[in-house]
């Protein structure tokens, strides 16, 4: 890890953090200009979001809101080929559950407080991240199948409303099932190749792929058989290009899911981009 240097801050707030919880924000705000020269900027949108990185400068990038906002925030500087030389910070700022997964997986910390004193005194580490040949990026896990999409976000009201009853449904359908004894999703037959080497073939059904960015420039692969009888030990391997073929398929990259593909492969880049962390 290396220090951060003391430079102006541009301070980029995600419209949901605002909307969720703007007291958090304040708390930001307030921690971040008693440390640092901050340039603070309020976005009503994704496209003001990605216009305020471009326009950065010298300016080092802190982002405050959830997952989402993170993604997109590395998203943009991969767009214009920024993503290398770029010490990104982020304050976790939610009010919705389970939106902080990968940042707080990667270490940021949970408290607005030390996350913000970790932007101003922490140091800049090199992390992997996935590529995937369609121009997707994963910082912290992959998945198949998708399980636990993310709500819909940005939606009108109306059409909130809408998805609200629909997911409402869909809540009575499945604990309809549940109650008749039905079984979750069925396994998948999934060919899955790394670096090359087939680790499972389409002849093997698979309840789970999970491929996770390391630290040593491969990935992490653990694929979960269907068991027959005794538990099936779950395959794994390491490696630098990970391929999965097969019927149609959906998959979770982080907070978004994408899908459905035949097939899909994903590359890691070793140390392709830096995320600020206590020291």
């Amino acid at each position: 890890m290396t220090e951060v240097a003391s430079e102006q801050l541009l301070v980029v707030v995600d419209p949901s953090a605002r909307r969720t919880d703007g007291e958090s924000v304040r708390i930001a705000k307030d921690v971040l200009c008693a440390g640092a020269r901050v340039k603070w900027c309020l976005p009503e949108g994704r496209e003001e979001f990605a216009r305020a990185l471009e326009r950065r400068g010298s300016r080092r990038p802190v982002v405050v809101g959830d997952d989402h906002a993170l993604l997109r925030a590395v998203t943009v500087l991969e767009r214009h080929g920024e993503l290398d030389g770029c010490a990104l910070a982020v304050v976790p700022v939610v009010g919705r559950p389970g939106a902080l997964t990968v940042a707080l997986s990667l270490g940021v910390p949970q408290g607005t407080v030390a996350a913000a004193r970790a932007v101003l005194d922490g140091s800049v580490r090199r992390l992997d991240l996935l590529a995937d040949d369609a121009g997707g990026l994963v910082l912290g896990e992959l998945r198949i199948p998708a399980v636990d999409a993310a709500p819909h976000r940005g939606l009108r009201p109306a059409r909130r409303r809408y998805r609200s009853l629909v997911s409402a449904l869909a809540r009575q359908s499945r604990a309809a099932a549940e109650a008749a004894g039905a079984a979750g999703p069925g396994p998948s037959r999934l060919r899955v190749e790394t670096d090359g080497a087939t680790l499972v073939d389409l002849d093997q059904p698979v309840r789970a792929v999970t491929v996770t960015p390391g630290r040593t420039g491969r990935a992490d692969v653990e694929v979960r058989p269907v068991s027959v009888g005794a538990e099936a030990a779950p395959l794994q391997a390491a490696a630098r290009t990970v391929t999965v073929s097969g019927a149609d398929f959906r998959y979770r990259a982080d907070a978004t899911v994408a899908g459905p593909v035949r097939t899909r492969t994903w590359t890691v880049r070793a140390g392709a981009w830096g995320l600020v962390l206590p020291g």
